[in-house]
């Protein structure tokens, strides 16, 4: 199975990316295996947080190939060569950068470039684009996801981010988005470990869904 069917069938059996913005080396691990355990396959690791490729690194050394591990607010040609050096599988950006595009695409990463406007999704497809981030997804909603696949091609997948949590999985993945990414309602480096737990407890009844 290549990177791309990997990626596809993670996402199709537990349709959540953990987004682990703000994440440190030393918790990575340990964050990476709570969530594992709750039956998340695809984890993102946002460059912005201290230290992103050394938790990069880590998670793809630590885990098994069966799962995905990728990183997000890719801004720049020098973050997907680092990135890729690191061992990320995807590359997530906020925005649409054909730059940025190209450079994951010729070092064997799958883009997954940020889209708000029927151009900028157009534009990703026509760039060999499969799988856009709809960000933030808390101004665009459900019925523009829904107005975008009704004109969309059939291979075209969607993720919501931004504002969207566990809870909202099921509706969204019903209402014909490929997954959902989730950042701090899932991990915010500020809460308790009990409280992380807690939130992983939720996260497994909810992928338990699509089993």
């Amino acid at each position: 199975m290549n990177t791309s069917e990997q990626l596809f069938s993670n996402l199709k059996s537990a349709p959540i990316i953990a987004i682990l913005r703000g994440v440190t080396p030393d918790k990575v691990l340990e964050v990476g295996d709570l969530l594992i355990s709750a039956g998340v396959k695809v984890i993102e690791v946002p460059l912005n947080s201290p230290d992103a490729f050394l938790s990069i690194k880590a998670l793809r050394g630590h885990l098994s190939p069966d799962f995905t591990v990728g990183a997000g607010t890719v801004l720049t040609v020098s973050d997907v060569e680092k990135i890729a050096k690191a061992g990320a599988e995807i590359c997530i950006s906020p925005n649409l950068d054909l730059e940025v595009v190209s450079a994951a695409q010729k070092l064997g990463l799958i883009p997954v470039p940020g889209v708000a406007t029927s151009s900028e999704f157009f534009e990703a497809y026509k760039h060999g684009v499969r799988t856009m981030k709809l960000f933030p997804f808390s101004n665009l909603g459900v019925p523009f996801m829904k107005a975008l696949q009704s004109v969309s091609p059939k291979d075209a997948h969607l993720i919501p981010v931004g504002g969207v949590s566990v809870e909202d999985t099921f509706e969204l993945v019903q209402s014909g988005a490929l997954a959902v990414g989730i950042g701090n309602s899932l991990y915010d480096p500020k809460i308790s470990n009990d409280e992380f737990i807690e939130r992983c407890s939720s996260t497994k009844k909810v992928i338990a869904r699509f089993a």
